[in-house]
């Protein structure tokens, strides 16, 4: 069964748009809003001064801009090679064949964050919820991402809402 770009991103209007990337500020800044959540968690958000849209891999901790606005990003998502790559569409086509779906507000996780050792595997997979894992996401990266690479961790800290 093909792929849909509704089988590839996360509906999230039952969340506060201005609260979900909260632990991720420390990244993106104050003044960007989510436009479009992929299943793995990934957002592409739009800055408020300028209109320019941002991918944040949730994943990798990591932020780069890929469109000049709202309508360039929506004809992107029009090309088949962008849609693979961005939108993690191979790995989300094997964690659905492996039977997990994904419900309402929910995303796909990885048991070990990559960040912290774990593979991009279906098998490291796991289903979660949207806005608890961008949240321990954006608290871990922050955490890490100054630390040089292969640095142990002994420790990670997790706040509450």
């Amino acid at each position: 069964m093909p792929i849909t770009l509704e089988d590839l991103t996360v509906d999230f209007a039952h969340a506060d748009r201005a609260a979900l990337l909260a632990d991720w500020e420390w990244l993106i800044g104050p003044h960007r809003l989510p436009i479009l959540i992929t299943a793995l968690g990934h957002a592409f958000v739009q800055d408020t001064g300028d209109g320019t849209v941002h991918q944040l891999d949730t994943v990798f901790g990591d932020v780069e801009q890929v469109a000049a606005s709202e309508d360039e990003l929506r004809a992107l998502l029009g090309d088949r090679e962008f849609v693979i790559e961005r939108l993690t569409a191979q790995l989300v086509a094997d964690l659905r064949s492996a039977g997990l779906e994904l419900g309402p507000g929910q995303v796909y996780a990885f048991r070990t964050p990559p960040a912290l050792g774990g593979e991009v595997t279906v098998e490291n997979a796991e289903v979660a919820d949207l806005e608890v894992h961008l949240s321990l996401m954006g608290q871990l990266h922050r955490q890490i991402a100054d630390l040089p690479e292969g640095t142990p961790i002994s420790e990670i800290r997790l706040e509450g809402p």
